[in-house]
């Protein structure tokens, strides 16, 4: 009995303080008005590739701070789940997202398939020509923040097709490993392995304001299935899809949890970091040796409780 009260209380605790930051926070806005001091923001999202992206968009959606101006797909040819046409998979996903989600004002706009095929030559796409045109519309001293989530096939694209871009973006990846002690990056990682020669783009790109989430960062934010499937599942829509997607993926990369317990939401911690700046730390760094020389800004550190409380009070409320 003593076990069972101290769970009840648990969950009760837990649940209030959902309850409290969700109603605290300014999801009164309407989702639909941009407003001056909103974020603007282009999601470029490898979607179909793994469960993070999901909850990512769902979070940045939610998200008052945020006015989304669009969502582009991603290619991630090296998953060996993709099909020959990875980007297809993502903007299908994107535009069932803003479906459920009630939120068809948002473009989606589908990207490359295929990634640069040399550090000059674009990979034209109805995404890249998407994010030139949305740059040239913020008033001259405001930057359109892009994330990308997957490849930076289609960012890449567009800084190769149009340079004057760069004073008008802020690019924010997810990508690397780091090595804190040492300062130094290690691109032999998934994303950045899916156009390895796009990174060289954003990297060489002068005046490019580039912050970097690297995995080694956002791996410590890791949700549990039991806590997740509780707060989401049967409480909206969007929650039953988003723990649907965790029941019915195939995690390729992780074969030792057969139950899938836990999943290191990689891209939600960007999304978090953004809309909630205290979350995360970041400083600045010497770029890639092989690189141009100049600084880049890379996360050191995140505070993933914070960001899980934040997570789920705001899908909670929706």
């Amino acid at each position: 009995m003593i076990n069972r009260l101290r769970i009840f209380s648990s969950v009760a605790f837990t649940t209030f303080l959902l309850l409290c930051f969700a109603c605290s926070s300014v999801n009164m806005q309407s989702k639909n008005k941009a407003s001056s001091d909103q974020i603007k923001m282009i999601i470029d999202a490898d979607t179909a590739n793994e469960v993070d992206d999901l909850y990512a968009l769902a979070r940045a959606i939610v998200a008052p701070s945020i006015d989304i101006v669009g969502i582009t797909s991603a290619q991630f040819h090296n998953s060996p789940l993709a099909s020959d046409s990875s980007v297809l998979e993502s903007h299908i996903l994107n535009k069932e997202i803003v479906r459920i989600m009630n939120r068809q004002d948002i473009p989606i706009v589908i990207g490359a398939n295929k990634p640069l095929t040399a550090i000059d030559v674009p990979a034209s796409s109805p995404a890249a020509r998407f994010i030139i045109a949305e740059a040239h519309k913020m008033p001259i001293g405001d930057t359109l923040d892009v994330v990308i989530l997957g490849s930076c096939t289609n960012v890449a694209s567009a800084v190769l097709m149009d340079p004057s871009i760069v004073s008008r973006i802020r690019v924010h990846y997810i990508g690397f490993w780091h090595d804190l002690e040492k300062g130094t990056f290690n691109r032999i990682e998934f994303n950045s392995g899916n156009d390895q020669k796009g990174v060289d783009v954003l990297l060489n790109a002068e005046g490019l304001e580039f912050n970097v989430m690297t995995a080694t960062t956002c791996k410590n934010l890791i949700f549990d299935k039991t806590e997740t499937f509780a707060q989401l599942e049967g409480k909206s829509e969007i929650g039953d899809y988003l723990v649907n997607r965790w029941k019915t993926f195939d995690p390729w990369f992780n074969k030792k949890d057969s139950t899938k317990q836990k999943w290191i939401m990689w891209d939600v911690a960007i999304i978090e970091a953004l809309i909630h700046p205290f979350m995360a730390a970041k400083s600045s760094f010497p770029n890639l040796p092989e690189n141009t020389p100049r600084e880049i800004q890379a996360y050191t550190s995140i505070d993933s409780t914070a960001m899980k409380l934040d997570f789920f009070g705001a899908l909670y409320s929706n």
